[in-house]
């Protein structure tokens, strides 16, 4: 039998990206459809904005440059409301093709392209209301911060203190609030780090999932932020970079600019399809970590051994589990 390496950092980045290498020509496949057009987008966004509203402006003046005009208001609105569907349809359905096809790569199952792209009927839906319901959270989260700081900052203004945005104490409970509010974000965004894979796997949708993730990832929360902050940090790192070379590139060529983007692009498109096929791997070792995934190892060994005795790649995975 296959052996995959013990439950740890490394360990998921490696099954992971052996998953994703053993299907190289699939995943790719759903890269390109929906990955790249993200990432490129998400790169190219400012330049897009600048050819439809500003065309007589340098393209990298427009990544910093804003009008206080309404038609000018008006115009980016709309063009940034498009361009939020555009990115949430393209990153929902990456999600649920890549999270699907990991899952099933992990039995060792066939991975067909046509099978990825008819699991969004059933997905696509329960991702985005699992979305609605994870941004209300965090919106309600957020305005409960901004009340209680206002509250104490009137609390010292009643106790005769001058509060001015220079103050001390303005800044030391703005301060405080931030980082408040960034940890518990943070830890909110690490429970729920599975909620996307549990909506592909499991058909759940809402606050199900969100609460399923946070059972499944409760005692393995350190490697989850440690995935999230790599990936984070890659990706950041990344998007930052380029917009800066964007913003100094007055005088060179467009074509290197356009060049840059497409390399750019392409790096960020690898590092979110290996973020997403992480996760996926980290359901499966927290599922074996509750001892939910034995019997499906079982039960799928039982099934390739009666329909395909013969096939000796398709063996399941044993997983050895090692407590951070």
């Amino acid at each position: 039998m296959a052996a995959v390496p013990t439950l740890d950092f490394c360990g998921v980045l490696l099954e992971s990206k052996k998953i994703v290498n053993a299907h190289s020509r699939h995943f790719l496949a759903l890269s390109v459809l929906f990955l790249l057009p993200l990432t490129f987008s998400l790169i190219f966004f400012s330049t897009l904005r600048h050819a439809i509203i500003e065309p007589h402006r340098n393209p990298a003046e427009t990544l910093l440059r804003y009008s206080p005009e309404q038609q000018f208001f008006l115009k980016t609105t709309v063009l940034s409301i498009i361009y939020g569907l555009t990115i949430l349809t393209l990153s929902i359905c990456a999600l649920g093709t890549i999270s699907y096809s990991v899952y099933h790569g992990f039995f060792g199952r066939p991975v067909k392209f046509a099978s990825a792209i008819k699991s969004l009927s059933n997905s696509f839906v329960r991702l985005f209301v699992t979305f609605i319901f994870s941004q209300v959270i965090f919106l309600a989260i957020t305005f409960a911060v901004v009340v209680g700081m206002l509250l104490v900052l009137k609390g010292i203004e009643f106790l005769g203190f001058h509060i001015s945005p220079s103050s001390p104490y303005f800044v030391a409970v703005y301060t405080i609030g931030l980082v408040v509010l960034g940890f518990g974000l943070l830890y909110l965004q690490v429970n729920w780090a599975l909620a996307s894979v549990v909506v592909v796997v499991e058909s759940s949708w809402g606050l199900e999932p969100l609460r399923r993730s946070a059972y499944l990832v409760k005692g393995m929360r350190r490697l989850a932020t440690s995935l999230l902050l790599l990936f984070g940090l890659v990706f950041g790192i990344t998007v930052w970079a380029n917009w800066g070379f964007a913003v100094g590139s007055g005088g060179l060529r467009d074509w290197i600019f356009v060049a840059v983007t497409v390399v750019v692009s392409a790096l960020i498109m690898l590092c979110v399809l290996h973020s997403f096929a992480a996760n996926t791997v980290l359901y499966m070792y927290c599922k074996a970590l509750r001892g939910e995934l034995a019997g499906e190892i079982a039960e799928e060994f039982a099934r390739e051994y009666v329909s395909l005795p013969f096939d000796a790649e398709k063996v399941p995975h044993i997983v050895y589990v090692a407590q951070p």
